[in-house]
């Protein structure tokens, strides 16, 4: 479940959108493409195609299972979705650097995966 906790505001170019104090949604039906580019700006990353795969499949798990992956459950959805090659951690730590589980989610518009820190 999102933060309740409006911490700032993510400013868009017809909208504002309330972060919690981790930067995750207060409210994740605000979520588009234009609010993961935002975020991604923030952590300085460029969205490629390879991204918005790994997004979709975030998403699609989400939808499924009513929570954000954490990491391992993300490597074997992505390697599931997208290919072994693909499903491995070095490629998700290569495209959200970091903490790959929570930045993706971040990104994705879903809250903080559970189980981690």
């Amino acid at each position: 479940m999102a933060s309740t906790k409006i911490y700032r505001y993510l400013h868009l170019s017809q909208t504002q959108v309330a972060l919690d104090p981790e930067g995750y949604l207060v409210e994740l039906e605000n979520w588009s493409a234009e609010v993961a580019e935002a975020i991604a700006t923030e952590e300085s990353i460029e969205l490629t195609a390879e991204h918005w795969e790994v997004i979709d499949v975030l998403r699609d798990f989400y939808c499924r299972f009513e929570q954000a992956p954490a990491m391992r459950p993300l490597v074997k959805a992505v390697g599931k979705a997208l290919g072994e090659e693909k499903g491995r951690s070095i490629h998700l730590m290569r495209l959200f650097p970091g903490s790959p589980a929570k930045l993706a989610a971040r990104i994705a518009g879903l809250p903080k995966p559970t189980h981690c820190l």
